[in-house]
C-alpha cells in the first residue's frame, strides 16, 4: 500500500537521498535549481510517496517562482519539480499520482499557474502543459525550449515574454500555505 503525506512529514535528508538516485548527485547545477535557489518549496502542494513499512518511494516538490519583465512587471508561477520516484520503483505509477496530487490541490484553491521543465509528450497528455505559451520565457541556465511548459487554469493568462527567477521575498506569503478559494 502506498500513501501520499505531506513531504514536511519526511526527513529532508531521505529526500535529498531520493534525488541523489533519481538525478544524480550532480543535479544541483541544473537550470531549475536556479530557479528556486533561496526559496521553501510550498507546503500544501509538495508531498512524499511511502509504502507501508514508510520507506520513501518518491517525492515532488512545488515552489514559488515569477516571471519578470525588463518593465518592472511581476507574475507570480509556481514551478513543478522534481519529481523523484526510487529507480526500483520507476514504471509503477508514482511519479504521476505524485503530479495529480499536487495538481489537484492547486486546481482546488486556485493557485498560480503551474510551469516545469519536462517532457512535453507526457506532461501535456497526461496533465495539460504545453510550450505554446513560453517562447518568449528566458530562464537563468540552459533549456530546451520544447521542454519549457507551463499548465493554465481556464481564464489564466501568462505574461508572453520575461525572465524566470525565485520569487521576491516580499511577494511571498508568511507561510505560503494554499487556501481555498
Amino acid at each position: 500500500m502506498i500513501s501520499l503525506v505531506p513531504i514536511a512529514s519526511v526527513p529532508t535528508s531521505s529526500v535529498e537521498q531520493l534525488l541523489d538516485l533519481a538525478f544524480g548527485t550532480d543535479r544541483h547545477g541544473r537550470t531549475a535549481y536556479r530557479l528556486r535557489e533561496g526559496m521553501h518549496a510550498i507546503p500544501a502542494l509538495s508531498f512524499a510517496a511511502i509504502d507501508a513499512d514508510g520507506d520513501l518511494l518518491g517525492s515532488i516538490q512545488c515552489w514559488p517562482i515569477e516571471i519578470a519583465t525588463p518593465s518592472g512587471a511581476v507574475e507570480p508561477l509556481i514551478l513543478v519539480g522534481p519529481v523523484a520516484v526510487r529507480p526500483d520503483r520507476q514504471r509503477d505509477g508514482l511519479g504521476r499520482k505524485l503530479v495529480e496530487a499536487a495538481l489537484e490541490v492547486a486546481d482546488r484553491t486556485g493557485a498560480e499557474p503551474m510551469m516545469l521543465i519536462g517532457d512535453a509528450d507526457y506532461y501535456g497528455r497526461f496533465f495539460g502543459f504545453m510550450a505554446d505559451a513560453t517562447a518568449g520565457w528566458q530562464v537563468p541556465g540552459p533549456v530546451d525550449r520544447d521542454r519549457l511548459l507551463v499548465r493554465l487554469h481556464p481564464g489564466q493568462q501568462v505574461m508572453a515574454e520575461g525572465l524566470l527567477r525565485p520569487r521576491s521575498l516580499a511577494a511571498q506569503t508568511d507561510d505560503r500555505q494554499l487556501r481555498p478559494v
